[in-house]
């Protein structure tokens, strides 16, 4: 993952990307670590929807994605994403610094199956976490829906009808939604700034951030799955992703 441009202030608030257990008052009753760090974090949050379409029943899309430990940890790149246990990955977004506070973002995530080919992603607690200056609540959701080809809208208007004669005869709508806290523990000096500038600072960082991480992964996964069964890769109006105010 790229550096997101920011400017002097924004870099420094940028410094983590992840969350804690409840959300704390910062105006009042404020100390610090010996290291010179909030004791309590400060919470930003964004929430996000989106779909993708790929060209197989949902019965293959759902044993590739079962299958996730052939193809997650490719596809995350250039995250870094290690193996925790038969269902998890702990997940490195890439290293920010700033006037001497650097941080190197991580979080782990259990992919639990659940009925009818719904699916669920959440955040667990980073193994060996040292108090690594930040936290994070991620939760997720998806499922799988089956639509006929002939009212895919990437299909219809982005192949000629050759191409579409050899798909198979249902496509599967993949929708997900997706909410993600972040709680940084910011050295005092940060506190400088007004505590409104830092809020909406880094609500609008963390978005950017899911902007560019999802419609990427996104991406990797539709044209793993499309490649191994030798299949057109759909074209971008297949994907879809909108911030949602909740």
């Amino acid at each position: 993952m790229g550096i997101i441009s920011l400017d002097q202030s924004e870099y420094q608030l940028m410094s983590s990307y992840l969350l804690p257990d409840s959300e704390s008052n910062f105006e009042s009753n404020r100390t610090t670590t010996q290291h010179g760090l909030e004791k309590q974090p400060f919470i930003f949050e964004t929430d996000f929807r989106g779909h993708m379409e790929m060209y197989s029943p949902p019965e293959v899309v759902s044993d590739y994605l079962e299958q996730h430990h052939q193809w997650f940890r490719e596809c995350a790149q250039p995250m870094q994403a290690e193996a925790m246990g038969d269902n998890g990955y702990t997940v490195t977004i890439g290293r920010f610094a700033s006037f001497g506070y650097e941080v190197e973002p991580k979080m782990s995530v259990i992919f639990e199956v659940s009925q009818e080919q719904k699916y669920l992603m959440y955040s667990v607690e980073v193994p060996d976490n040292q108090s690594l200056g930040y936290e994070v609540q991620y939760q997720a959701s998806m499922e799988l829906n089956k639509i006929d080809k002939e009212i895919s809208s990437a299909i219809s208007s982005d192949y000629p009808k050759k191409v579409v004669a050899t798909l198979p005869s249902e496509v599967t709508l993949v929708k997900w939604c997706l909410n993600l806290r972040v709680g940084v523990y910011f050295p005092k000096f940060i506190y400088r700034l007004p505590l409104a500038v830092i809020q909406a600072t880094g609500d609008r960082l963390l978005t950017q951030i899911v902007r560019q991480v999802s419609p990427r992964l996104t991406l990797k996964v539709q044209k793993d799955f499309h490649e191994r069964l030798n299949l057109p890769i759909p074209p971008k109006s297949s994907r879809y992703l909108e911030k949602i105010s909740v």
